[in-house]
C-alpha cells in the first residue's frame, strides 16, 4: 500500500496551492484520509480529514482557507489552500485509517512521503 503526496511548492503569502494524494496497492473503501503537517521543530499536526462517505474536518488555523476532497473511484484526495500564510509553511503529508476519522496522526496506518509548501512573506 502507498500513498504519493505531491503538488507542494514555494508560494508568497496569499497565493494558493493545491496538493494531491494517489493511493495505490488497494482500494480504500471504508477509510478516512487526512492531511497533516509538520514544520520544523514542531511536532506533526492535523491540518483535514475526509470520511469515506465525504463528511470533512478542518483544523481552525485551516478553516475557511482550506478545503479537502476525495474521489473514491479514482482513489486520490485533494487539499486545495487558499489565502495561505507564512504560518502554513511545513511538510505537508497525507494519511489513511479506517473509519471514523480521527485528528491524532497516531491513528493512522498509512503514510505518504511529504511534499513540502514553502510560503514567503
Amino acid at each position: 500500500v502507498q500513498l504519493q503526496a505531491s503538488g507542494g511548492g514555494l508560494v508568497q503569502a496569499g497565493g494558493s496551492l493545491r496538493l494531491s494524494c494517489a493511493a495505490s496497492g488497494r482500494t480504500f473503501g471504508g477509510y478516512s484520509m487526512g492531511w497533516f503537517r509538520q514544520a520544523p521543530g514542531k511536532e506533526r499536526e492535523f491540518v483535514a480529514a475526509v470520511s469515506w462517505s465525504g463528511s470533512t474536518y478542518y483544523a481552525d488555523s485551516v478553516k475557511g482557507r482550506f478545503t479537502i476532497s476525495r474521489d473514491n473511484a479514482e482513489n486520490t484526495m485533494a487539499l486545495e489552500m487558499n489565502n495561505l500564510k507564512p504560518e502554513d509553511t511545513a511538510v505537508y503529508f497525507c494519511a489513511a485509517k479506517r473509519t471514523p476519522y480521527s485528528s491524532d496522526p497516531r491513528e493512522y496506518r498509512y503514510w505518504g512521503q511529504g511534499t513540502l509548501v514553502t510560503v514567503s512573506s
